[in-house]
């Protein structure tokens, strides 16, 4: 396979060389999000300290995390739990940046959606944060996160509609909860849309915020490209809302 083929390839090897190096971009994420975590997306420090709750505090805890770009987020888990951490994602900068950050009961690989496997009832809990969206057969691939989950695991997944995948009309008609069906799985969601709004003005403010720091470093081009990305926080919530639909789903094996 042709990883440069793939849904954003370049821009993720581009992107993660970028936060690797840009104080104005970890600035700009703890403004924005609460935290660095380098993220590209909607996935501020509230979203990620909904999965804690999930993590076992006892045991041989292991949680992996699907397109887990520089390992921050399960960085931050793994500081919180002590749990062993795993992940993969298509961007060979982001792992190699992971394997150097967390190299302490860590396993981080390169590889896409559907060219990895773990053995059988492997993880106490998986993450999907914006990721789902790059597997070609949904069903198929949630059918082997439910073969990767320990009995009474947890599969938590932020979701959104209205960018690459089309917006249909609630948290049980998405191609996620289609998937779910498909495999059995029950499921619980909460809508977290008019959040992902608050959260997108904040991304704005936060990049004119640091608007002279990202042109110091001589990227403009990153200021650009996040003043781009919040284009829809000019439009009323109304409206917003008819576009765009953001989902936290915790599924339960």
């Amino acid at each position: 396979m042709n990883k440069k083929e793939l849904l954003f390839y370049d821009a993720y090897e581009a992107f993660y060389a970028m936060a690797g190096q840009s104080k104005a971009f970890g600035d700009f994420c703890r403004d924005a999000f609460g935290a660095d975590f380098s993220q590209d997306g909607f996935s501020d420090i509230r979203q990620i300290e909904m999965i804690l709750p999930y993590i076992p505090r006892t045991g041989d805890v292991h949680i992996l995390d699907i397109g887990c770009g520089n390992g921050k987020m399960l960085g931050y888990l793994q500081a919180k739990t002590a749990a062993c951490i795993h992940g993969f994602d298509y961007s060979e900068e982001a792992i190699r940046t992971a394997q150097a950050l967390f190299p302490e009961n860590a396993d981080f690989r390169e590889g896409v959606i559907g060219g990895v496997d773990y053995p059988d009832e492997s993880f106490d809990v998986i993450t999907s944060m914006d990721t789902l969206y790059f597997a070609e057969d949904m069903a198929a691939f949630v059918a082997q996160i439910k073969r990767w989950l320990k009995p009474g695991g947890v599969f938590f997944v932020g979701y959104q509609e209205g960018d690459v995948l089309p917006k249909t009309e609630n948290a049980d008609t998405t191609r996620l909860a289609r998937a779910l069906a498909e495999n059995n799985l029950a499921y619980e969601a909460k809508d977290i849309t008019a959040e992902s709004y608050a959260l997108l003005k904040a991304k704005r403010c936060a990049a004119l915020a640091h608007q002279q720091a990202f042109e110091a470093e001589g990227r403009r081009d990153w200021f650009d490209m996040l003043l781009g990305q919040t284009d829809y926080a000019n439009e009323p919530y109304e409206q917003f809302r008819t576009r765009m639909a953001r989902y936290i789903y915790v599924i339960r094996k």
